[in-house]
């Protein structure tokens, strides 16, 4: 088994790239804080050089490459955040590099990794395939290969986040941190686990893409089947072998999030705080906003890994939240085909001070009866208990509501 990383890998790390990274904030989040009834602060890597956490340890590792390595050139495989990590740093030193990308890789990302320098390969659907391809172009170039997650220097370099959230508060009680591959918990929990052993690491993973919970249940890394995912940032088929050995020894717990629990996260910290959080930054958000962890009177730590967000992606994002809130509902609503009855269902909802986005009525249905028609409707709503009010009031009227 390789040596796990230790807290004196992860202070040289600091001192190696401090030059390069922010020192990003530590925002106290009272909306979280009264939902816990405790604290919740968010260390906000969102407003990181690169827009992520992976600038750390793309620095970390660049830096202590070889004269040799370095005249190579670099490649490395990412779904985003990583390659304009890498981008950043080998445009620095003026080293060549090479990224490999999923083909479905946000726009923004791309042209990001893009405008840092790099050059861009762009292969298959989801990381592990950018991964296949960057090997592949590796033994071919004799490109020196950056792991995304799988790697000390790596996870030294995200284990500086940790350094920077006990000089802060050092009485934390519960750091939430994403997983992906496993580079930023790995680098985390060792750090907290040297710095305090009381404190308590809580992994979250996407429901879509559960690599490290597979991992530990099977005891090894083992590819999964990925569904997609709007935390495309952790969004990967397999754990690695270095962070489950971290995750094994210093990791606490680890949970699962939905995609409707990650949606309505990313619309909070945007609503509530107005912070702008990417999917796999948010999902540790999600974590306290799900209620499926004890956190009652704690201090904690929410890592916001990062805010690349795809403005393309975004209304969509919005949408699934909305609806999972109860804020935005599409029904369907039968009524009688004679004049004056749309107007009738127009001004109950207007009563009830909703919205309409969207109205459509038709007749042309087998299940409609003569005489009737089926009005679709998309409303916008205060939320749920405003919502259902209205089903109510619909139904009372004698209109039977089809959700």
């Amino acid at each position: 088994m390789e040596q796990l990383v230790t807290l004196a890998d992860i202070v040289r790390a600091r001192k190696t790239i401090q030059s390069v990274i922010k020192e990003t904030g530590v925002y106290n989040c009272s909306k979280l804080g009264r939902k816990i009834q405790g604290e919740v602060f968010l260390k906000l890597e969102n407003l990181q050089r690169t827009g992520s956490f992976k600038l750390r340890g793309a620095c970390n590792k660049i830096a202590n490459l070889s004269d040799e390595e370095k005249s190579n050139g670099v490649i490395a495989s990412s779904a985003g955040n990583h390659a304009q990590g890498v981008a950043y740093s080998a445009t620095r030193l003026g080293i060549s590099a090479t990224i490999v990308m999923p083909a479905t890789a946000p726009l923004s990302k791309i042209q990001a990794t893009k405008d840092y320098g790099a050059k861009v390969v762009l292969e298959g659907a989801v990381y592990d395939d950018a991964y296949a391809k960057a090997r592949e172009i590796q033994i071919e170039t004799g490109a020196t290969f950056l792991h995304p997650f799988d790697d000390r220097e790596i996870i030294a370099g995200q284990g500086t986040i940790m350094l920077e959230i006990f000089e802060k508060i050092p009485d934390v009680d519960v750091v939430i941190v994403p997983i992906g591959g496993g580079g930023i918990i790995a680098g985390i929990a060792a750090a907290a686990k040297a710095l305090n052993p009381c404190i308590r690491v809580i992994g979250v993973e996407s429901i879509s893409a559960p690599c490290m919970t597979m991992a530990i249940d099977k005891g090894e890394s083992v590819e999964i089947s990925l569904r997609s995912s709007i935390a495309d940032g952790i969004a990967v088929r397999k754990a690695g072998t270095i962070t489950l050995e971290h995750v094994k020894a210093f990791v606490d717990e680890i949970i699962t999030v939905s995609e409707s629990e990650i949606a309505q996260a990313m619309l909070f910290l945007m609503e509530k705080d107005k912070i702008i959080a990417e999917g796999a930054g948010s999902v540790s958000v999600a974590a306290i906003l799900s209620g499926k962890l004890e956190l009652v009177g704690k201090k904690v730590v929410a890592i916001i890994s990062g805010g690349n967000v795809d403005i393309n992606m975004m209304e969509r994002v919005l949408n699934l939240a909305l609806i999972a809130e109860g804020r935005r509902v599409d029904i369907k609503v039968r009524i009688f085909d004679r004049p004056g009855e749309l107007e009738k269902i127009v001004k109950l909802i207007s009563e009830e001070k909703i919205n309409i986005l969207q109205m459509n009525q038709s007749m042309y249905k087998n299940d409609i009866d003569i005489g009737q028609q089926e009005v679709n409707l998309v409303l916008e709503c205060f939320g749920k208990e405003h919502r259902d009010a209205l089903f109510k009031k619909l139904e009372s009227f004698g209109h039977k509501v089809f959700k």
